[in-house]
């Protein structure tokens, strides 16, 4: 592996990175890069910064070396508890933490502005304290709106913004915060942005995994609208691999957009699932489509193919059928998430009809 651009100290990764920061380490995606960089970068220690909000799962983490992997619950908009948890070893912060689903934001915005927005400055004003080495802010590209539908184009780094909800508008808020500390201060940044990730230990609000739940217990699986909403679709272990390279030896400054060039309209994937399961496609049920719901989304991801030699392992198909594996040998993982809160969500969202299982 390539070191830090850079850097003319150690050969070992180990020794350059003894520390690393990893807000909202408990979800989907942040556990599974806590996971990656502790397999693939020895000796690394890991501090573990997560809200534990609705979409945070301790189960997420277990099994994890205790030496090298610590858990802290905190939020990141509260300055004196992440000050209190980055120590002055750390060389990056990785800042997954976000208030993400974008129906929720539709609902409620506020805590989406207080998360994303203020816990963006916060991290990066406590990095800059702290004297981290490198900051990676984990972005999204619905920050760049919606592509036209049948036009052979795609988002590219240089891509304006367009955010159509509050989310994708938070988002886009924190991506100028983080450009701001790297003209203004100097700070040592890299901006990634990905599309939708699939595969272990994703919440079932969101669309593969509430689909897949859903079907294993041959119950109706909501679609929006006509379902031919498009979004290009990456195994989550592939966007933790380019987020690892984007980390070690990204440019100081510079934004990668990751994708595995696999666009797929939704009905796709949900057909795509059923056929996989042997399910009948009548578990279909076409919903009211949600406010200001994207039509496509679709990345280029030549920079970091180029720059960073980063390139998917995982098909759809393969990385598909180790979705399904995961969740049929983890029931109780997904029974353990789908309780509480998110039973009251899921009603509220699609109705009394469409039962969460």
């Amino acid at each position: 592996m390539t070191l830090f651009k850079g850097w003319e100290g150690p050969d070992s990764l180990a020794e350059i990175m003894q520390e690393i920061f990893v807000t909202g380490g408990a979800g989907f995606i942040g556990s599974a890069f806590v996971r990656l960089l502790l397999d693939e970068i020895s000796e690394l220690r890991i501090r573990n910064f997560d809200a534990l909000t609705y979409a945070g799962n301790l189960d997420n983490l277990e099994g994890l070396d205790g030496s090298r992997h610590s858990f802290i619950r905190g939020n990141i908009a509260d300055s004196e508890a992440v000050l209190g948890a980055l120590s002055e070893n750390t060389y990056a912060v990785v800042n997954f933490a976000a208030e993400s689903h974008v129906d929720r934001s539709i609902a409620n915005a506020a805590e989406f502005l207080t998360t994303n927005i203020v816990g963006t400055q916060v991290l990066l004003d406590a990095a800059r304290e702290r004297g981290v080495k490198r900051f990676i802010q984990v972005s999204t590209d619905e920050v760049m709106g919606s592509l036209p539908e049948n036009e052979d184009v795609f988002f590219t780094e240089k891509s304006p913004f367009q955010p159509n909800s509050p989310y994708a508008a938070s988002k886009a808020a924190a991506e100028h915060l983080v450009r701001a500390a790297h003209e203004t201060f100097g700070l040592d940044t890299v901006v990634t942005r990905c599309g939708n990730n699939y595969g272990p230990r994703q919440f079932p609000e969101k669309f593969l995994p509430l689909a897949l739940s859903n079907a294993l217990n041959d119950q109706p699986i909501p679609v929006y609208g006509d379902g031919r909403n498009v979004r290009d679709w990456i195994y989550v272990d592939d966007h933790c691999r380019a987020l690892l390279l984007a980390m070690e030896k990204g440019r100081a400054g510079a934004v990668y957009n990751i994708g595995a060039r696999n666009e797929r309209p939704n009905i796709e994937v949900v057909e795509s699932l059923l056929k996989t399961l042997g399910k009948p496609k009548s578990l279909i049920r076409f919903v009211k489509d949600r406010p200001g719901h994207d039509r496509r989304y679709a990345l280029d991801p030549s920079l970091i193919e180029t720059e960073l030699g980063w390139r998917p392992q995982e098909t759809w198909e393969s990385g598909l059928e180790k979705t399904i594996e995961w969740y049929r040998q983890n029931t109780q993982w997904l029974e353990r998430a789908k309780s509480g809160a998110y039973r009251d969500y899921y009603r509220e969202q699609y109705g009394e009809e469409v039962s969460a299982g």
